[in-house]
């Protein structure tokens, strides 16, 4: 544990607005954990931020006593980056406001709110931003490294419809960055992860969606899915972009619209999302039913806003989650063969692996035009390997880590940096290609001691 003396915690104490959480508070254990439970770290103090001059003084206390420093949005990165032990933890999770210029399409957004946050606010005006699929995953973390779900195909990745940032450096200025102020940094930013400083504001594109969308899922045996995938495969290459179809392969949860029975097998699942004339879209989902003998369907018009939270009850926090994600250019029948066959073999109840699709205007848009490189994939497999006790890491882990071996020399060899477990540094560069000098010329001017390092890291010059 840093030795903090007393007198220095009194005199950052007075600096910040906000609360210092130490070791000893009732409230350390509760404010320390993240949404991974298999991390368990133990931080000198955390600093409750509630303002842009609370991280300041907070970033100069981290560098003026040489504190490792960890920055928290909502907590949510499988890697664990937001928590580190004996040094500083800076918790963004109570600066949530969120501002809606209903007039300007623009969200105004602070770094602790979540994607439900926004997703709330901007549906109030029936405007939304593409963001992921878990409500309570953190607005920060996932623009930072990218940001895509169901909206992507039409509007691009979150990055894309990034406008500027404000943000804290290491030296401690306050700096506004934009395509046309600072343009290599707000390159860096939009896929370089939290490299090169704390954000204190983000400002989005909104697009115009109304409250009700058409979405649902079709439920299939797992012993049809080599039918099921290789039929998806073929219908989704030539889909309109309004239209998105995600495969999920895991054991049933009790859904409703299950029967008992089902309950605890094997399913290949389509989770579908149709953003446009809801008719139009019943047609377009229609050939998807025939795809083999569904189990079950629950396919509505229902909010958008639902539909984002439709998947949180599968992604609460506290249990032991390890994941392993690969890019694809394309599904050939041998990585499929490969997928079906470990959708046979699931290490545990929760275990999930997800096919999700991407493409569109996502891949219109220049690979050097943002950090975030990956504008080939057509395809992204993240092996959601999660469970909830403890005896069970090993097997969890060797399962997913033996399943991204196998279904390697299918995939581009790049990968979405926020699927990223904490051992994965090698693969950085991959993520980034030849992008990756560019942002090391970054990284040496606005952060060159590397104070932002607990993070999928770029690492500055020697």
């Amino acid at each position: 544990m840093a030795m903090l003396t007393d007198t220095q915690i009194s005199d950052f104490k007075a600096q910040i607005r906000g609360e210092i959480v130490l070791p000893d508070d009732p409230a350390y254990d509760q404010v320390r954990q993240i949404w991974n439970a298999m991390i368990d770290r133990r931080p000198a103090a955390i600093v409750r931020c509630a303002g842009a001059a609370d991280i300041r003084n907070a970033i100069a206390f981290a560098r003026d006593h040489d504190l490792l420093l960890a920055i928290r949005g909502a907590g949510h990165n499988i890697a664990g980056n937001a928590v580190c032990d004996d040094g500083l933890m800076i918790d963004l999770s109570q600066m949530r406001s969120v501002r809606i210029d209903p007039g300007a399409r623009r969200a105004y957004v602070e770094p602790g709110a979540i994607l439900g946050d926004l997703d709330h606010e901007a549906q109030a005006f029936g405007l939304v931003t593409p963001l992921g699929i878990n409500s309570t995953t953190g607005v920060a973390g996932l623009t930072l490294g990218g940001g895509f779900g169901w909206l992507s195909r039409k509007y691009g990745l979150t990055v894309d419809n990034l406008l500027s940032v404000d943000m804290v450096t290491a030296s401690g200025e306050l700096v506004h960055t934009s395509a046309t102020e600072k343009p290599e940094l707000f390159w860096a930013l939009r896929g370089g992860g939290g490299n090169f400083g704390v954000v204190t504001l983000f400002e989005f594109q909104l697009h115009p969606l109304g409250h009700d969308i058409l979405a649902g899922l079709i439920v299939f045996p797992g012993e049809q899915a080599d039918a099921v995938l290789s039929q998806y495969r073929d219908y989704v290459a030539n889909l309109p972009e309004e239209t998105n179809i995600w495969v999920v392969l895991r054991k049933a949860p009790p859904l409703p619209f299950l029967p008992e029975e089902v309950h605890g097998r094997e399913v290949v699942v389509l989770a579908i999302f149709h953003a446009g004339d809801h008719q139009q879209g019943q047609a377009q989902i229609e050939p998807l039913r025939h795809f083999g003998e569904p189990h079950g369907e629950h396919i509505g018009v229902m909010p958008y806003c639902a539909w984002q939270q439709a998947f949180d009850p599968l992604l609460t926090p506290g249990a032991r989650n390890y994941w392993k994600s690969h890019n694809f250019t394309e599904l050939s029948d041998k990585a499929l063969a490969t997928i079906v066959d470990y959708s046979g073999q699931l290490p545990s109840e929760q275990t999930e692996m997800f096919i999700g699709l991407l493409g569109g205007e996502i891949s219109r848009i220049d690979s050097d035009a943002t950090a975030y490189r990956q504008r080939d994939a057509q395809f992204v497999l993240n092996v959601h390997a999660r469970w909830e006790d403890p005896s069970e890491d090993q097997h969890c882990v060797d399962w997913a880590r033996e399943f991204f071996t196998a279904t390697a020399p299918f995939a581009t060899g790049g990968v979405y940096v926020n699927f990223m477990t904490e051992e994965e540094t090698e693969r950085i560069a991959a993520a980034y290609g030849d992008g990756y000098q560019r942002l090391v010329a970054v990284k040496n001017q606005y952060d060159p001691g590397n104070l932002f390092r607990l993070n999928q890291n770029i690492k500055p010059t020697d």
